[in-house]
């Protein structure tokens, strides 16, 4: 009886092909996938599940036949990798409640501390800080400040919310979701973003009443609409509002 291949088996036969007009994809076997599924993801390019039952003749042939909305989602993906703030020692940025400042020193790695509404981060003199690593280093640290943040503040703006207009719910909890800026389980558990922190307070606001209207609402129909209007002033004109705003791109 043949066994089913271990992970780290299939992880092996990974194969990254360079792919005209597109760059490298990468196909990866899958032991549950059912038909060739694509995806791609920002920092991460394309990626292509490949069932049990297809070759990678099949595959590749799926991604020719593809290649015009694969190059569409890159391009797209690249315009948005390219609006995230380069980050320099005279970068103005600042989060709900902490400025940014950048300052080189002599050690040989990155640190970063927050006191009196500043987020200080050191990087190597001998580093250009628009080198990946310090860069990454600096989101990384924006957004552990948004996340501190976030518990403090969010949590008792619900709150508040809930007390004003009459809603009642289960918790509150913070994630650095990819996808959502907010949302309502069946249960009334309420999840909200890191990131709110980066929007304006009025949007930030609109993202939690618009979760709290799902305690009462549990779908996007007209009556949530209405009530969500109802307690906002423009539900409509913000959802507008937020859409210019991106999760990941800072």
């Amino acid at each position: 009886m043949e066994s089913k291949k271990s992970a780290s088996a299939l992880k092996k036969e990974v194969l990254e092909k360079e792919i005209d007009n597109i760059g490298v994809v990468r196909f990866v076997p899958s032991a549950t996938a059912k038909y060739v599924r694509i995806s791609i993801r920002p920092g991460q390019g394309v990626r292509v599940t490949l069932p049990k039952r297809a070759s990678l003749a099949q595959a590749e042939a799926f991604v020719q036949e593809k290649a015009s909305w694969i190059r569409k989602h890159l391009d797209s993906q690249h315009q948005e990798q390219q609006k995230k703030t380069l980050f320099s020692p005279d970068t103005e940025f600042r989060t709900r409640f902490h400025q940014l400042l950048l300052l080189p020193h002599p050690l040989p790695h990155c640190k970063s501390r927050l006191k009196d509404g500043v987020l200080y981060v050191w990087y190597p003199e001998q580093i250009n800080p628009e080198h990946a690593d310090i860069q990454d280093y600096i989101r990384k640290s924006v957004e552990y400040t948004l996340r501190l943040e976030a518990k403090q503040y969010l949590p008792q703006r619900v709150a508040y919310f809930a007390r004003k207009f009459g809603f009642s719910y289960e918790q509150v909890t913070i994630k650095n979701a990819k996808t959502r800026w907010g949302s309502c389980s069946h249960t009334n558990n309420i999840n909200l973003n890191l990131h709110l922190m980066r929007l304006p307070e009025h949007l930030c606001d609109y993202v939690i009443l618009h979760e709290l209207a799902h305690t009462v609402e549990k779908n996007h129909g007209p009556r949530f609409w209405a009530l969500l209007d109802q307690i906002s002033g423009d539900a409509k004109g913000l959802d507008k509002q937020l859409k210019a705003y991106r999760l990941q791109v800072f």
